[in-house]
């Protein structure tokens, strides 16, 4: 399937995030109408409260906008052996399988909110994590999903050690992510080339790397940086995102490519950052009509 026909997008390119106080939150129905002006055709369902609760209610919603369900971005604590994620990670599949939708995207959650620190985890909070993810793997297969980790800045895994440790220790997919896994410290080229095989969804990002340095480094916190605009249209940042996107359709990839540009809006800013979505589409659909020749 021709790559302009997998393109979706997200909430968190609104603005909407599942973080206390990251900004103003735009309505779903300003989201989605603009989505779908924009020629979106599908898109992840965002965080929870943004859809309703019921699981066909989410279904209807995005229904009554043209718009096809993509999967959904679920941060869990992964890593405590006193904690089971699984009946949080049924609860959305139970949304995604109502939505015909094709993916869950779990982050392994410290357990705190936001993304600007993270505790250490040690050999036994791996073991355990690696354990989670096989479980979430088999219950997702079970129902038709596919089961990805997404390496998540201020998560515990963010960087590309850690990301090479799951696809090392466990059977998990990979969200890749190529702006978390940039500001993380990770190569997201070298992932898309290495692992090709693993990759069953991508969130396509580009940033700043000088941003993103002072993050890895800690004289910026991560939500500081992305008000200062860290993340940036597709085209216009440092990350190689053509030689991503050709890495993955030489390698057979028929999966989703989220368009997700991390924002924080604020009040003044109703109409949300349609421009900034619209670039990356375009410099999205000029990069695949040669790609798919």
């Amino acid at each position: 399937m021709s790559i302009t026909r997998r393109i979706a997008g997200a909430p968190i390119s609104w603005g909407v995030c599942e973080v206390p106080g990251w900004g103003h939150q735009l309505p779903p129905e300003t989201v989605l109408r603009q989505m779908r002006e924009l020629g979106l055709a599908a898109t992840e369902f965002g965080p929870e409260g943004f859809l309703p609760d019921a699981p066909a209610d989410k279904a209807a919603t995005l229904s009554r906008y043209g718009l096809a369900a993509v999967g959904q971005f679920v941060p869990v604590v992964l890593h405590d052996a006193d904690h089971d994620p699984l009946p949080a990670v049924q609860q959305a599949m139970d949304g995604l399988v109502a939505a015909g939708a094709s993916t869950v995207v779990i982050a392994a959650a410290t357990g705190q909110d936001g993304y600007d620190d993270r505790p250490v985890l040690d050999d036994a909070g791996w073991s355990t994590l690696l354990g989670n993810l096989d479980r979430i793997t088999d219950a997702a297969a079970a129902r038709g999903l596919a089961a990805t980790l997404h390496p998540h800045v201020g998560t515990l895994v963010e960087s590309g050690a850690e990301t090479a440790r799951v696809l090392a220790g466990s059977r998990v997919g990979l969200c890749l992510d190529t702006g978390h896994l940039l500001i993380g410290g990770g190569d997201p080229v070298a992932v898309a080339r290495a692992h090709p095989d693993r990759i069953a969804h991508v969130h396509l990002k580009d940033v700043r790397t000088d941003w993103a340095a002072q993050v890895r480094a800690g004289s910026a916190t991560y939500t500081d940086a992305v008000a200062a605009g860290m993340y940036v249209p597709l085209g216009q940042g440092d990350v190689d995102l053509s030689a991503i996107v050709t890495a993955l359709e030489n390698a057979g990839y028929q999966g989703w490519y989220v368009l997700e540009q991390d924002t924080i809006l604020s009040a003044s800013e109703a109409d949300g950052p349609v421009e900034a979505v619209r670039a990356s589409i375009d410099w999205l659909l000029g990069t695949t009509t040669k790609v798919d020749r």
